[in-house]
């Protein structure tokens, strides 16, 4: 099995390549761009693989929740070559990479969704699964839905904001502990499209969709003015 992934829904892009179990990753902390390097990624992977595109067996990439551009930018990326490639592709929820990236066990997956709002699920991490508890949800701090249980993790940058910790608050003990400099990987989106693509999962590129959980994109002036500023 060999694929090539992408990821961009939040500041750290990634690209990686899977090649029969062993992984190559490229990232980068880039909050105002990077959408150039991710082709540039993709070929430096391959040919450090000793591999070409024509062998690929699929794509895959970080479809969502996140930042609407970077979902636009990682799924245009994976469509383009599969196109052309004839592939299928598969659409991995960022949340469920972000938690699969946090290690084993219950983890409460949180990224900032700015509009005093943020993205969380839930997910219970086994090797490379990451069964989902609770699907991906958005909302504030302080009424966004949480999970059932107790002993999660939390994980990703939502925690740094007031609403991460209003929902950090809201949890209480059933939160153990947060690792907010946590992010979703391509690495990670890899892990989980393998086994997908290998039992002859994935769409056809033109199917391919990010999941945005929130259609929209911005508070209006009335709105920021309620909330006393967007962040």
């Amino acid at each position: 099995m060999k694929l090539l992934a992408f990821e961009a829904s939040t500041r750290r892009l990634s690209v990686a390549l899977w090649v029969e179990g062993e992984l190559l990753e490229r990232s980068s902390d880039l909050p105002n761009g990077g959408s150039e390097l991710l082709l540039p990624w993709a070929r430096e992977l391959l040919a450090a693989a000793g591999r070409s595109l024509a062998e690929l067996d699929g794509l895959a990439f970080g479809a969502g929740p996140g930042s609407f551009t970077g979902l636009r930018l990682a799924c245009g990326v994976a469509q383009g070559l599969a196109f052309g490639l004839d592939l299928p592709v598969v659409a991995v929820p960022t949340l469920a990479a972000l938690a699969l990236t946090a290690g084993e066990g219950k983890v409460l997956a949180c990224l900032d969704a700015r509009m005093n709002e943020v993205y969380l699920g839930a997910y219970a991490v086994s090797g490379d699964k990451a069964v989902e508890l609770m699907p991906p949800k958005v909302g504030a701090g302080q009424t966004a839905p949480l999970p059932e249980g107790e002993g999660f993790r939390g994980a990703g940058d939502g925690f740094a904001t007031p609403e991460g910790e209003a929902i950090r608050a809201r949890m209480g003990g059933r939160l153990s502990s947060v690792a907010a400099q946590v992010y979703p990987t391509a690495a990670a989106v890899c892990r989980l499209a393998a086994p997908i693509l290998a039992q002859g999962g994935g769409v056809p590129a033109g199917l391919a969709q990010p999941l945005y959980v929130r259609e929209k994109v911005a508070l209006t002036t009335a709105e920021r003015r309620q909330a006393g500023g967007a962040r």
